[in-house]
């Protein structure tokens, strides 16, 4: 069962998306927050999978509790989605800095947020399908003094690893890098799993952005 816990400060939003979670056999909504730091108080008393975070709100932004909430090591094992009205919101790019593992645009359709609530509980990335890796890549590359340091971070990778990370970096799953580097996706995963561990990343949202802080992917460009 994937436990999730609701931030927004919309009362309704809330309540459709508890109603939509709490129709499926393997999702629980355990928790309802209208404020940042509600919802680190409520996170905190249930240790859910998931996090479903608006990242505005009054009171305490979604920002500064996804902060506190991947700062604290009794929650390592919780996942935030950043809720957003605008997908071009910028301070969706500092929430997935910080250790988000995506967001989706509360737009999107229901079957799209059920697939997106399942695939980060299982510790995929998620980016919302509007959202373009050029984006990504020009939120990332807004702060080129950090480029240098995270480049000196890739030293500890084998030449593969590098070319894993740069694959995770365009959007591409472990079933799509294994078929790109004609390896299996048992293979393709224990890489990821080892550059994830090696660059201290929590999970492939951070690893995506570290590819493109590095350098290593470029915007508008794809490797191979």
């Amino acid at each position: 069962m994937t436990r999730v816990v609701l931030a927004d400060d919309q009362a309704l939003l809330r309540a459709g998306i508890r109603a939509l979670l709490d129709a499926e056999d393997d999702l629980e909504v355990v928790g309802e927050a209208a404020s940042g730091p509600e919802a680190v108080r409520v996170v905190r008393a249930t240790a859910p999978d998931v996090v479903l975070m608006d990242i505005r709100m009054p009171g305490g932004d979604g920002l500064e509790a996804t902060r506190e909430i991947v700062d604290d090591p009794a929650l390592a094992a919780t996942r935030v989605v950043i809720l957003t009205t605008f997908d071009l919101d910028e301070y969706v790019f500092d929430a997935i800095r910080i250790g988000a593992s995506g967001f989706l645009v509360k737009d999107t359709e229901p079957a799209e947020l059920l697939r997106g609530v399942r695939a980060v509980a299982a510790g995929d990335a998620l980016l919302s399908p509007r959202v373009t890796r050029r984006l990504i890549g020009e939120f990332a590359t807004r702060s080129r003094a950090t480029h240098a340091t995270a480049a000196g971070r890739l030293g500890v990778l084998t030449e593969r690893e590098r070319e894993v990370v740069a694959l995770v970096g365009e959007g591409l799953s472990n079933d799509e890098i294994a078929g790109r580097l004609v390896l299996s996706p048992a293979t393709a995963k224990t890489h990821v799993s080892r550059a994830m561990v090696k660059l201290q990343v929590r999970d492939r949202a951070q690893l995506v952005v570290l590819a493109y802080e590095s350098g290593l992917v470029r915007p508008g460009w794809s490797p191979g």
